[in-house]
């Protein structure tokens, strides 16, 4: 009877198990091979394997002056993006939290909605609000009285802004609903306590809440870092990585290691290149997420 129930497991996941090694372990070895080898638009049909050649061309040779810059970049746009998605979710938590405050739930709801949209229609409608000529936050601030045109997609300064406040727009209701759970696991013994001895709300903030919200959110924040670091989508789709470099054929002023990684697999066919991009990202993301496991108690066993 016992066999008879394992054959009928194996059975109900075997297809979800030839799925996983089709779809993810397959292109990940293909992945491996490839950068070990000078597969490109010139090596089609006669590529050999080099070695560890790919990996010093990206980190010593002349690809380091694409890798690291873009790298720099990744690192700033995910951490920025992260840090300031936390710290409105953090602050309209706490708001949403006051029990003296009325309509919570509508307010929840309204907050929610650059979560609920599809991602794609809320970037492209982002993308005409950055419009320079007639696009609505430029318009609003000419009613405000700025006179310029603020150039959000063809300047590198302001459409690396524009792509992080976009990512931060689109990041911020998870927070909240981060923040809120950490904030409704916080005994209200602490505040009690606190309000005996005489502190304050913003001392009460600053030694209760704010500590042990963070504490308790530290490893989904890790998540999200990981996830912005890696985030094709939303840059690809408003800026396509511009604006361009005169001096890098290969990535854009708003390129991540992503998209520069897409660019050099659809544009320059540079697969060799590519590949050795995804390993690297492969190797950053993979140890994020160990931190994250270590933080959250993965490893630890249960008595």
């Amino acid at each position: 009877m016992g066999k008879k129930r394992n054959g009928t497991a194996y059975a109900y996941l075997t297809p979800a198990l030839v799925s996983i090694f089709l779809v993810t372990f397959l292109p990940i070895v293909y992945t491996v091979i490839l950068s070990f080898t000078n597969y490109n638009m010139y090596h089609l049909d006669n590529f050999s394997i080099i070695g560890v050649q790919n990996y010093i061309t990206v980190l010593t040779g002349s690809i380091r002056a694409v890798f690291f810059p873009v790298l720099g970049w990744t690192v700033c746009f995910a951490l920025i993006s992260t840090a300031g998605a936390y710290a409105v979710g953090l602050f309209l938590a706490v708001l949403l939290n006051n029990p003296n405050m009325k309509e919570v739930k509508i307010y929840r709801v309204i907050l929610i909605i650059p979560w609920a949209l599809p991602s794609t229609i809320a970037i492209l409608a982002w993308q005409g609000l950055l419009n320079e000529q007639y696009g609505g936050i430029n318009n609003l601030l000419h009613m405000l009285g700025v006179s310029y045109n603020i150039p959000w997609l063809t300047s590198p300064f302001w459409a690396r802004v524009g792509i992080i406040i976009v990512n931060v727009w689109l990041g911020f209701p998870y927070m909240i609903n981060v923040c809120l759970g950490g904030l409704h696991a916080i005994s209200k013994e602490y505040y009690e306590a606190a309000r005996v001895d005489g502190a304050s709300k913003i001392q009460c903030f600053k030694s209760i809440t704010l500590p042990l919200v963070t504490k308790l959110s530290i490893p989904l924040v890790i998540s999200s870092f990981a996830a912005n670091f890696n985030n094709f989508g939303n840059i690809y789709m408003i800026t396509r990585g511009g604006p361009a470099r005169l001096d890098n054929q290969f990535a854009g002023y708003t390129d991540i290691l992503a998209s520069t990684t897409y660019k050099m697999t659809t544009w320059s066919n540079r697969y060799e290149l590519s590949a050795t991009f995804s390993m690297l990202i492969f190797i950053i993301i993979g140890s994020f997420t160990l931190i994250n496991m270590r933080l959250s108690g993965s490893f630890k066993e249960n008595d």
